[in-house]
């Protein structure tokens, strides 16, 4: 995958849908040559610059140093909206706790039931209990 982030969150989902590798579009031409020349051999490419960093997020995914979901690709603003909704808030309830207006709150709910793979609230919040997100 050819991207202009430059972000881990991106990379991981990425990679979690099965990409051979990551790299930016800044990439030199030669640099690129080679990094495909490497994923077509069966190895992941991943941007140098990148490298360093993904292994230090990883580390601490394992030590579990994140919020809940991050494992599911949820930033912490999703997280916070699906503890809500497992709550059984509703989007206005959640848009007034966040000081947000509805329709960000659509939106945030939007990105948590693609991430999560699910339609719907009911199979969010399945999905949240199912998987651990939360109790």
């Amino acid at each position: 995958m050819l991207s202009v982030y430059d972000d881990e969150q991106y990379l991981f989902q990425a990679l979690r849908v099965g990409a051979a590798g990551y790299l930016l579009k800044s990439i030199s031409s030669d640099e690129l040559v080679r990094q495909l020349e490497f994923a077509h051999s069966g190895q992941t490419a991943i941007d140098p610059g990148m490298a360093a960093r993904a292994a230090g997020t990883a580390a601490r995914l394992q030590r579990d140093e994140f919020w809940p979901g991050v494992r599911q690709g949820l930033t912490q603003r999703e997280s916070e909206i699906l503890s809500f909704v497992v709550a059984g808030l509703s989007n206005r309830g959640i848009a007034n706790k966040l000081v947000i207006g509805e329709e960000t709150v659509k939106t945030h709910l939007r990105s948590i039931y693609r991430k999560l793979g699910v339609s719907d609230r009911a199979g969010a919040v399945a999905t949240a209990l199912r998987e651990g997100i939360y109790q």
